[in-house]
């Protein structure tokens, strides 16, 4: 199985070219930059360092990152990796690792350009369109305790709610 998911913040603004023949499509090119956690440096501290991984997506995926993604934005994605290589200029074989998405969204609220631990929900495209919920809009139930749980009235039957 060749799944991969990952996530990261966009270290540019995608490149989007458009192919050419009787159906032009998008093809969009971009690097996250993901956390790498847990290595010490030559120091002994535990140092955050980054992997900085090349992302293509193509068709309704790269129209998506041309039109919404910009440098600095979180986002979730997923998809297989691809490798290759090809002979550069100067006659040396290069070899590519690149990851085709299947799915990606923001890992941010809307609005929100800082560090979150959620991964702001349902803005997707590519497999999965999940719809336009965004976290951080839905409003917090009145009942709401403090453990995050909703009180649930007296008098409410059983047969009502979910997971009998």
């Amino acid at each position: 199985m060749n799944r991969v998911i990952l996530m990261g913040r966009l270290t540019r603004d995608p490149e989007v070219r458009y192919s050419q023949g009787e159906r032009s499509m998008a093809i969009a090119r971009y690097t996250l930059a993901v956390d790498r956690r847990g290595r010490r440096n030559q120091d002994g501290d535990q140092g955050q360092t980054a992997d900085f991984i090349n992302i293509v997506a193509f068709d309704r995926a790269g129209e998506f990152a041309e039109k919404y993604f910009r440098q600095g934005m979180r986002v979730l994605v997923s998809g297989r990796i691809q490798t290759g290589s090809y002979v550069n200029k100067d006659g040396q074989k290069v070899y590519t690792t690149d990851i085709i998405v299947d799915d990606q969204e923001f890992a941010d609220s809307k609005g929100q350009g800082g560090d979150n631990s959620g991964f702001g929900g349902g803005n997707s495209y590519g497999g999965g369109n999940r719809g336009g919920y965004q976290q951080g809009t839905r409003p917090a139930p009145s009942s709401a305790i403090g453990d995050g749980f909703m009180n649930i009235p007296d008098g409410v039957e059983d047969e009502g709610l979910p997971f009998n």
